[in-house]
C-alpha cells in the first residue's frame, strides 16, 4: 500500500446541520389571532391595530394582511404594526495590512477577518446581509503537528523523519517566521481485557529478533515548540511497533490531537497536522469484535500524554479541508509535500458555520479575485488567494419561525483552516411593540376572559370570539346557531361562515383580496358587476355586491364617465353643439353628423374635393400627394370594388357620400365616403379609370387619319391627272377648228386693225 501524507488545516471536526425551511403562507390564511402570530407569518404581513377596523362578520384574524390591503380596507400607516429586523456592528476591527519584515506581532494583534461581532434581528422571512471580509496576512504564524504511523511497516520512514525538524523549520521560515512543531504517534487500538490475546505478543510484536515497543493508540511525543533540534531528538528515541490486523488507528489519534489542545500546545492560529501512515483507519462498528461500541464523544483522553479511551470508542467523522500526498518509500520527499499542500490548502478560503438553530437558514454569495463571484455552495468559498489578497463574501441569514423558547441564539462563521471567526447573536421578533402595552383580563375581552393589546382581544385558554364572549364549550349550541340564519332561514351564515358563539365568522377566500362579511356572511367584495373584465370597471370598488364608484365615475360597474373633456370638439364645444355627452361618449344628435366629437359630415360639401388626392394616391399610385400617401393617406379603410354598381348605396345605418372626381389625363374616377358606427372611415372605390380615349387606341386612331390623308392624296393626283387630259383634248379641238375656219382678217368686214399710225408733221426724216 503506498505511504499516504494527509494535511488537515482544521481541528474543528465536521461541522453537520440541517435546517428546516417553512414555506410562507399567506397573510389571510395563516388565520393569526394575535399581533405576534401575524408577524411571524413573514416579512410582507402586517397588522391593524385599530379597533374599528374590522366589519361585521369579519374574524379577529382579519387584522392580519398584507400591507397594501390593509392601505386599501382603510388601516392608517400609524396604525400598522410592521417591525422590521436590524443588524448591529459590536466588533470591527479591520484587516490587518501587515508585510514581512515589519515587525512581528502577536497572533492575537492580526486580523484576517472582518467583522468579528455582530447581532442581529430576525423577522420572520427577512433575509438580513452582511458583509464579511477576509485577508490573508503576511507572516502569519504556524503551528505544525506532525502524527506519524509507528507500526513495523513504517520502519524505514521513521529513520527520514528523525531529522525533519530542523529541515522542515528551516523551510517554513520562508513563509513565517513564527512556527512550532509537534510530534505524536500511534499504531492500533488496544483491545478489552478478556480478549485472548498471547501476552508476549502484545510486549513485543515485531517477529524474529527486532526489538519493538508494545501497542499503543495514540501518543503525544513532543509538545508543539519552535526547537527544531529538540524535535530531532526525541523522535529519534521512538521505537517502532506492530498489531495484529492493517487498519491502524489513526482517527483516534486525529480526534485527541484536534480536542487536547493544552497537551499539544496549540495557538489561535494557523494549525497543521501531518498524518503519516501506509495502512487504512478503522471505520465506525470495526470495534464491536473488541467490544469497542460507543461512537467518540470528542473530548480529550490523554493521561502522561497517552491516550486510554481507545478500547471505548469509535470515531464516525471526516475532516474536511485536507490534502493528500503519496510518500516516497521511505518519506524522504515529506518535506517537500508538506509545503506543497500548504500552499494548496492556505489559497482556498471556505467558510463554515455552526449548527443553526431551527427554522432558520443561511446563504452565502462570494466576490473572489478576478471578479469571479459564486452563490450556494460555490458562495462560500474562494480559491487562488495569495498571501495579501483581500476577498469578500455577502451573507445573509433569514429566520423562518420563531423558537420554541424564543431566547437569542449564537451561531459563529469561520474559514476552514483559520481560527478567527465571526459571533453572531440572533435576536427573534417574536412580538410586536404594541404587545407590552397589552391590558390582561381586560373588561374589553368579556368581563376579563381576554388581553386588549394591538387593538384586539387574545383571548385566555378556551376562550373564543372577538370579544372572547363564549367558552369552546358552546360553540355548537342550538340556540346560539339561531342567530346565525338571516331572515329565519335554514342557511347558517349564508353558507360562507361559521356560527361562532352566535356570532357569524364569515369564511376566508383563497385570494386574500376576497372577502365576505355582513351579520350574516350575505355580503360579498367580489360579486359586483365587471366592465372591462374589470371588477367595478376598475373605477371603483365592491361592497356587498354593490359597486360604489370612484369620483366622475358612475353605472352599475362605474363604466361611464362624467368627465366631458373626451367630449370636447376642436373647438371647445361638447360634441361640436351637435350631440350631448354621455359616460364620456359623444352621441350625434344631428343625423349629418359622426365621429367622436361629431364633427365629421360625409354629407356636406368640399367633402370629395378634400379627399380627392389620397383616394387618387392610395387606389391608382399617382396624383400630388403620392410620393407622402403613406404618411398622410393612412386615415381611411380603402375598399377596391369592380363597378359601381358594387358601391355602397344610400340608406345605410350611417350617412354616405357619393364622389366622381378627375384627374390630370381627363380621367373620371368614383368613390363614395363614410364614417362607420365604430367611427371609423371607410372609401368604397371603383379600381378602373374612366377615361375618354385611353393611350390604347391613340395609334389606330392615328393610322386611319394616315390612311385617310393618303387616299385623299391619290384621288386628287387622280382628279388632276383627268383635268390635264382634258385640257389638252379642248385645246388640240380648238386648233383644229382654227385651221378649218373659211374666212381670213382681210375679207372680214367687220374688222378692224389693232395698230393706228399718227404721223408727226414736223418730221424731216433726221
Amino acid at each position: 500500500m503506498d505511504l499516504k501524507l494527509l494535511l488537515i488545516s482544521t481541528l474543528l471536526g465536521v461541522i453537520c446541520y440541517s435546517s428546516a425551511q417553512q414555506e410562507g403562507n399567506e397573510c389571510i390564511k395563516a388565520n393569526a389571532k394575535s399581533c405576534g402570530e401575524c408577524i411571524q407569518v413573514g416579512a410582507k404581513c402586517g397588522w391593524c391595530m385599530d379597533p374599528e377596523f374590522l366589519k361585521q362578520g369579519e374574524a379577529t384574524s382579519t387584522h392580519c394582511d398584507e400591507l397594501e390591503s390593509l392601505r386599501k380596507r382603510g388601516c392608517s400607516s400609524t396604525k400598522v404594526e410592521n417591525p422590521r429586523g436590524s443588524q448591529r456592528l459590536l466588533k470591527n476591527k479591520a484587516v490587518t495590512n501587515r508585510n514581512k519584515g515589519e515587525g512581528k506581532l502577536r497572533p492575537e494583534d492580526i486580523t484576517q477577518i472582518q467583522p468579528q461581532k455582530l447581532t442581529l434581528s430576525l423577522r420572520s422571512g427577512e433575509p438580513q446581509s452582511f458583509n464579511l471580509k477576509f485577508k490573508r496576512a503576511e507572516d502569519y504564524p504556524i503551528d505544525l503537528y506532525y502524527l506519524m504511523d509507528l507500526s513495523y511497516s513504517m520502519k524505514d520512514d521513521l529513520e527520514n523523519v528523525k531529522n525533519l525538524g530542523t529541515h522542515l523549520m528551516l523551510e517554513m521560515s520562508k513563509i513565517t517566521s513564527d512556527f512550532r512543531i509537534g510530534f505524536g504517534s500511534f499504531v492500533e487500538k488496544t483491545v478489552m481485557p478478556y480478549i485472548s490475546t498471547t501476552p508476549a505478543k502484545l510486549l513485543n510484536p515485531c517477529t524474529g529478533d527486532q526489538n519493538c515497543t508494545s501497542p499503543f493508540s495514540y501518543k503525544n511525543v513532543l509538545k508543539l515548540t519552535s526547537n527544531g533540534q529538540e524535535f530531532n531528538t526525541l523522535v529519534g528515541q521512538q521505537q517502532i511497533s506492530g498489531n495484529l490486523d492493517s487498519p491502524e488507528g489513526g482517527f483516534d489519534a486525529i480526534m485527541q490531537v484536534a480536542v487536547c489542545g493544552e497537551h499539544i500546545g496549540w495557538r489561535n492560529v494557523t494549525r497543521l497536522l501531518v498524518f503519516s501512515t501506509d495502512a487504512g483507519f478503522h471505520f465506525a462498528g470495526d470495534g464491536k469484535l473488541g467490544g469497542i461500541v460507543l461512537p467518540n464523544d470528542g473530548k480529550c483522553h490523554l493521561e502522561n500524554n497517552m491516550y486510554t479511551m481507545s478500547h471505548y470508542y469509535e470515531l464516525k467523522n471526516l475532516i474536511p479541508k485536507s490534502a493528500v500526498g503519496t510518500l516516497s518509500a521511505n518519506s524522504s520527499n515529506v518535506i517537500n509535500l508538506i509545503i506543497d499542500a500548504y500552499n494548496s490548502l492556505s489559497s482556498e478560503v471556505i467558510l463554515e458555520n455552526s449548527k443553526l438553530p431551527e427554522g432558520v437558514t443561511i446563504m452565502y454569495q462570494s466576490r473572489c479575485k478576478n471578479g469571479v463571484t459564486g452563490e450556494g455552495e460555490m458562495g462560500r468559498k474562494c480559491s487562488n488567494i495569495s498571501i495579501g489578497d483581500e476577498v469578500s463574501f455577502t451573507i445573509s441569514i433569514t429566520s423562518n419561525q420563531c423558537p420554541k423558547m424564543g431566547k437569542p441564539e449564537t451561531i459563529k462563521i469561520k474559514p476552514l483552516g483559520f481560527n478567527e471567526e465571526v459571533e453572531i447573536t440572533l435576536n427573534f421578533i417574536c412580538e410586536c411593540d404594541c404587545h407590552k402595552d397589552g391590558i390582561e383580563n381586560s373588561e374589553i375581552c368579556h368581563n376579563g376572559n381576554g388581553t386588549y393589546e394591538c387593538g384586539a382581544c387574545r383571548c385566555n385558554e378556551g376562550r373564543i370570539g372577538r370579544q372572547c364572549e363564549c367558552s369552546t364549550n358552546e360553540v355548537t349550541s342550538e340556540d346560539l346557531d339561531k342567530s346565525c340564519r338571516k331572515d329565519n332561514g335554514t342557511d347558517i351564515c349564508s353558507n360562507n361562515g361559521d356560527c361562532v358563539c352566535g356570532t357569524c365568522e364569515c369564511k376566508k377566500r383563497e385570494n386574500p383580496e376576497e372577502r365576505y362579511s355582513g351579520m350574516f356572511c350575505e355580503c360579498d367584495n367580489f360579486n359586483c358587476d365587471r366592465a372591462n373584465n374589470k371588477l367595478c370597471g376598475g373605477h371603483g370598488h365592491c361592497e356587498c355586491r354593490v359597486c360604489i364608484c370612484d369620483a366622475n365615475w358612475t353605472g352599475s360597474a362605474c363604466d361611464c364617465s362624467l368627465d366631458t373633456t373626451t367630449c370636447l370638439a376642436s373647438n371647445k364645444q361638447i360634441c361640436n353643439g351637435r350631440g350631448t355627452c354621455e359616460c364620456g361618449t359623444c352621441k350625434c344628435t344631428d343625423p349629418k353628423f359622426q365621429g367622436p366629437s361629431c364633427e365629421i359630415c360625409p354629407t356636406c360639401p368640399g367633402v370629395c374635393a378634400e379627399h380627392k388626392e389620397c383616394v387618387q394616391c392610395r387606389a391608382f399610385g399617382t396624383g400630388e400627394k403620392k410620393d407622402t400617401c403613406e404618411r398622410d393617406c393612412s386615415y381611411f379603410n380603402l375598399i377596391k370594388v369592380k363597378d359601381r354598381d358594387k358601391l355602397p348605396q344610400p340608406g345605410q345605418a350611417f350617412p354616405l357620400m357619393h364622389c366622381k372626381e378627375r384627374d390630370a389625363n381627363d380621367c373620371w374616377f368614383y368613390y363614395t365616403y363614410a364614417v362607420n358606427n365604430k367611427t371609423e372611415k371607410e372609401v368604397h372605390v371603383v379600381e378602373t379609370l374612366d377615361c375618354p380615349a385611353g393611350p390604347d387606341i391613340i395609334p389606330i386612331v392615328a393610322g386611319v387619319v394616315a390612311g385617310i390623308v393618303l387616299i385623299g392624296l391619290a384621288l386628287l393626283l387622280i382628279w388632276k391627272l383627268l383635268m390635264i387630259i382634258h385640257d389638252r383634248r379642248e385645246f388640240a379641238k380648238f386648233e383644229k377648228e382654227k385651221m378649218n375656219a373659211k374666212w381670213d382678217t382681210g375679207e372680214n368686214p367687220i374688222y378692224k386693225s389693232a395698230v393706228t399710225t399718227v404721223v408727226n408733221p414736223k418730221y424731216e426724216g433726221k
